[in-house]
């Protein structure tokens, strides 16, 4: 026999007067209320809970209440920073506790009871499988273009630091989020069907066509990858991943026993993406031809007389 029919059974010989609402607090300071008749269905002398309703509600409450964990991660200088649990709603305790207020009584408050959500990274992980490079690629950028090169920069520190757990894929669209305004990414040169344009996120294609060439160095698993309709100047010819939100994606699986980290940076005209893993990992590197670190001349800011940069041809600036 269920809970709620258990507590239905002795209500029907108990009646008395119960505090109505009920406070939820978090830390001693409410944050919301709950009232008898928005979640009973009651019979005379019997109130019934609504779980849909109940439900609903702990949805919304943990919605305020989780706090997310936080991995550890390598600073610039490869140091640790370490980890930091989260938490997040104790759906059974909460129940169980509700369910008491509506058929017992006897309290008006409730703190919102938590369990603690660790990290999947920590510090002794992360200082394990930093030791190792399996993989590494570097691409070079015009720095000029201020927009593209905010876009690189902001996919590059969107994959810095992830690490995939062995017979993991990941996904770079999933990974790196969709590229909006709101998440500061700007308008830049890309290529759609073939033909130059500009969109939000211009110039992210560096950065998925960058991991992959430093994927396929590490030997894993490539499971999805695109090419541009056309081709890009940043990597040689077919060695491009073009990645679109409601597009191709890049995706690739981590086959290896051991935990593999990925370290991503983009500053001053050049991506460069580090696969790391422990000394344990017995890695199987596949060679891939590098990218240029010379500037096609075509994408080059050209100087006029009085020393100023005149425009970047857009054509070749595409990156995307």
């Amino acid at each position: 026999m269920g809970l709620q029919w258990i507590l239905v059974v002795l209500m029907m010989f108990q009646q008395g007067h119960y505090p109505d609402p009920l406070v939820i607090e978090q830390d001693g300071h409410a944050i919301v209320e709950m009232n008898r008749a928005q979640f009973s269905d009651s019979l005379p002398g019997v109130p019934l809970i609504d779980q849909d309703k109940l439900n609903i509600f702990m949805d919304e409450l943990e919605k305020r209440v989780q706090k997310p964990p936080i991995n550890a991660t390598l600073d610039g200088a490869g140091r640790v920073l370490a980890e930091h649990a989260g938490s997040r709603l104790d759906r059974k305790m909460f129940t169980e506790q509700f369910y008491s207020f509506i058929f017992e009584g006897g309290f008006s408050k409730l703190e919102v009871p938590m369990l603690t959500v660790y990290p999947r990274v920590d510090s002794e992980l992360l200082s394990a499988i930093k030791v190792k490079r399996i993989g590494q690629y570097a691409t070079y950028y015009n720095a000029s273009n201020k927009n593209r090169s905010h876009n690189v920069s902001l996919a590059a520190k969107a994959i810095n630091n992830y690490v995939v757990f062995p017979n993991e894929s990941f996904s770079f669209n999933e990974v790196v989020g969709k590229r909006t305004k709101e998440k500061g990414y700007l308008r830049a040169p890309v290529i759609v069907r073939g033909e130059m344009s500009e969109d939000v996120g211009g110039g992210i294609c560096q950065i998925s066509s960058t991991l992959f060439n430093a994927v396929d160095r590490a030997g894993l698993k490539i499971v999805k990858r695109y090419s541009h309709s056309r081709n890009v100047k940043y990597v040689p010819p077919g060695r491009d991943a073009t990645v679109s939100w409601y597009g191709p994606d890049f995706v690739f699986q981590n086959k290896y026993d051991q935990p593999i980290l990925i370290r991503a940076y983009a500053s001053n005209g050049q991506v460069s993406i580090v696969i790391c893993s422990s000394d344990d990992i017995n890695e199987k590197r596949r060679q891939v031809p590098s990218a240029s670190k010379k500037l096609p001349e075509e994408v080059k800011s050209e100087m006029d007389a009085s020393g100023s940069k005149q425009k970047i041809d857009q054509e070749n600036e595409a990156n995307r």
